[in-house]
């Protein structure tokens, strides 16, 4: 079995940069950074697609360092108050085959001091998938149910963002008008930092996919991809 991807050494370097989030610190210690958060990561992203394989075809474990699964670590600053140029956690997406720009459904991991969690689904997608995703609970409810509800079903994580009022044509009874009502969807399972670190990590994080996999398939369907 492989060592841990993720080590003390990974939270270390995360905090510190929460604390010196400046180009100065970043480059004094971005040796830091290559060595212990991106390419462990790069390695797990590698080494898991076996795993995905297992889950599904059509999502991607890309291991490049620029453009393929793991996020850039460098914050999109253009149109945001808050000017650090750093992101304070790592983030992991296993995104569709058929390319960056559509809006399907992911599996995500995300590393964070005292935040690490699996994630699937689809997060604030705009407004054309939200209708399609919708469409799809109307014609199939069942499906939609055993994709988030009971013992198999992946549950929903809080969606803040959903609307106040049902959408346009949707009764306000219906019995499934909270889903309906989302903006994301999205289901999420928490791990320790010890988790994490442990070298049956990967095995941990599959098992969470594969929980979720049958949400990931249901809006892979309403947006009209295979999974």
């Amino acid at each position: 079995m492989p060592g841990p991807y993720i080590t003390p050494r990974t939270f270390a370097f995360l905090r510190e940069l929460a604390a010196h989030n400046e180009r100065a610190w970043f480059e004094a210690n971005k040796q830091r950074y290559l060595d212990d958060v991106r390419d462990p990561l790069l390695r797990f992203v590698s080494d898991f697609a076996p795993r995905l394989a297992k889950i599904t075809k059509h999502l991607v474990a890309d291991p490049r360092p620029v453009g393929g699964s793991l996020f850039r670590i460098h914050r999109d600053t253009r149109f945001a108050r808050d000017k650090s140029p750093y992101k304070t956690h790592a983030g992991v997406a296993f995104r569709h085959a058929a390319g960056r720009d559509v809006h399907g459904p992911v599996l995500y991991l995300h590393v964070e001091p005292g935040n690490v969690f699996a994630a699937a689904g689809m997060w604030h997608p705009p407004a054309e998938a939200v209708r399609a995703v919708r469409a799809a609970i109307l014609e199939r409810p069942d499906d939609w149910r055993r994709a988030t509800c009971g013992a198999r079903g992946a549950k929903l994580d809080d969606d803040p963002h959903a609307l106040k009022r049902p959408p346009r044509g949707v009764d306000p009874a219906h019995e499934l008008v909270d889903d309906l009502r989302r903006t994301s969807f999205t289901s999420s399972t928490a791990f320790g930092q010890k988790e994490a670190c442990a070298a049956d990590f990967p095995a941990r994080f599959a098992q969470a996919c594969r929980r979720k996999a049958p949400l990931v398939e249901f809006l892979a369907g309403a947006v009209g991809l295979p999974f």
